[in-house]
């Protein structure tokens, strides 16, 4: 009941996804991720935020993204109501839709990229997602935000939209992770949070906390 992006910038190598849905806190149930090995979106019907956490398991110990999603829906009962993509360090994606999932379910795959939905109003708001995003020109994390809107715009959740989110993470950087809950039109105010997130003062402060390339940086730096 939701729908999704995962990505690779391949001019920085950081990884990041973005969801919206119909209902609450699609960032904390949808989009889990690590830089040390990539990026997850658990959805569906009922969906399991354990899938989202076991395929970076597989992918940390060196699985490529179609064989730790076999791994991880090949063990579980319920799999036909879930929908699982996970996207690799090399770009590399796959993805499973339960044949329970309520339709319209699918998802569409690119080159280092995937598209990933649930009662969706039309099957074209994949392919309008992707497109937005391979249009896109603007900065990695906007790229992701254009996914949501041309994905929204093309027709969406078929109930419309409650919460959305965007992560991003890379091994240079603090971790970006922005979500709106509820509101009437969370693709605008997740917009907004990210502006916000990119000026001062907040944006300087990002300068001077760790990283994993920069543990042990600090205000002294």
């Amino acid at each position: 009941m939701t729908f999704s992006i995962l990505a690779r910038d391949e001019k920085t190598g950081r990884v990041g996804g973005a969801a919206a849905t119909g209902s609450l806190c699609v960032g904390g149930w949808v989009l889990r991720g690590d830089s040390r090995c990539g990026m997850s979106a658990s959805q569906g019907t009922a969906p399991s935020t354990l899938w989202g956490d076991e395929v970076l398991e597989e992918m940390a110990q060196g699985y490529g993204a179609e064989d730790a999603v076999s791994a991880v829906v090949g063990r579980d009962a319920g799999r036909q109501h879930r929908q699982l993509a996970a996207l690799d360090l090399t770009g590399g994606v796959a993805h499973f839709t339960g044949s329970q999932s309520i339709a319209v379910a699918g998802a569409v795959e690119g080159d280092a990229v995937i598209v990933a939905g649930n009662l969706l109003s039309d099957a074209a708001v994949l392919d309008a997602a992707l497109r937005g995003f391979r249009d896109s020109d603007a900065p990695f994390p906007e790229r992701l935000l254009a996914a949501l809107d041309a994905g929204h715009a093309a027709g969406s959740d078929s109930r419309g939209l409650l919460s959305a989110a965007l992560l991003v993470l890379g091994d240079d950087i603090p971790p970006l992770t922005l979500r709106v809950d509820l509101a009437k039109k969370p693709l605008k105010r997740l917009r907004k949070l990210y502006r916000r997130s990119q000026d001062s003062p907040y944006a300087d402060w990002l300068d001077v906390v760790p990283t994993r390339d920069a543990p042990q940086r600090s205000l002294r730096d």
